[in-house]
């Protein structure tokens, strides 16, 4: 017996939720990241699953076939440009293949077989559904004109503060080269995302004393403070 969620899900985009009938995978280890996409697919109509991992993704895809896969290029477990390379050459292909970064890596993303690149922080519903929607085939596409809509999407700062905890921890257990990497990947694009730009001074003065080959200690230890600070507050300062 279908149920309400499924007859949701199988109805046509009409020009207000252009992304109905659809169902989106974030492959994002930022809940801050997550969460304005899934306010936008909300928006839009879509139906979100999310995966913080290349090795979740993964599990995502052996139970289920979405019609949009959002990949970001930096993860814990990996660089999202090797799951792109994967999903572009299966068969049958996902409909719409995207890559997201902070930083620059559209080349790299369409090399690794991507429909497209978002640049993150993805915050603009407009530029959000027109990506998808380029991507799709006619009869995926809204019957009548699209109601555009710029709007500008702002997550609850309680995903922001999920994120500062989770990067605490990775802090906490390790010091590694590795792990470090991870942590400036990860704080910089959150704390671009949230505007937040004292921790984007810190994490940018963090890579310049590694790039430098200098004693990075001070600058982990600073980072370090930082993250509590934000903890303690809820969110940026």
């Amino acid at each position: 017996m279908a149920t309400l969620d499924d007859l949701m899900f199988t109805r046509a985009p009409t020009a207000r939720r252009p992304l109905l009938g659809l169902t989106v995978l974030v492959v994002e280890d930022s809940r801050f990241a997550s969460e304005a996409i899934r306010l936008m697919c909300l928006r839009s109509g879509a139906r979100l699953r999310r995966a913080d991992s290349l090795e979740n993704a993964r599990r995502h895809l052996a139970i289920y076939r979405p019609n949009v896969i959002l990949v970001d290029v930096g993860l814990p477990d990996g660089s999202g440009l090797s799951l792109l390379r994967a999903l572009s050459q299966a068969t049958p292909r996902i409909e719409v293949l995207l890559g997201m970064s902070g930083d620059e890596y559209a080349n790299e993303v369409m090399a690794a077989g991507a429909d497209g690149f978002v640049a993150k922080p993805v915050q603009s519903l407009l530029a959000f559904q027109s990506a998808i929607l380029h991507n799709l085939p006619k009869e995926r596409q809204p019957a009548s004109p699209r109601a555009v809509s710029d709007e500008t999407i702002r997550p609850n700062l309680v995903a922001y503060r999920d994120d500062m905890h989770h990067i605490a921890q990775v802090l906490n257990d390790t010091d590694e080269d590795g792990a470090l990497d991870y942590v400036t990947q990860f704080l910089g694009g959150v704390a671009r995302s949230a505007k937040d730009h004292d921790l984007d001074a810190a994490v940018e003065n963090l890579v310049q004393l590694r790039r430098a080959g200098r004693n990075a200690d001070a600058g982990v230890v600073a980072l370090s403070q930082l993250v509590q600070t934000r903890i303690a507050a809820g969110g940026p300062i």
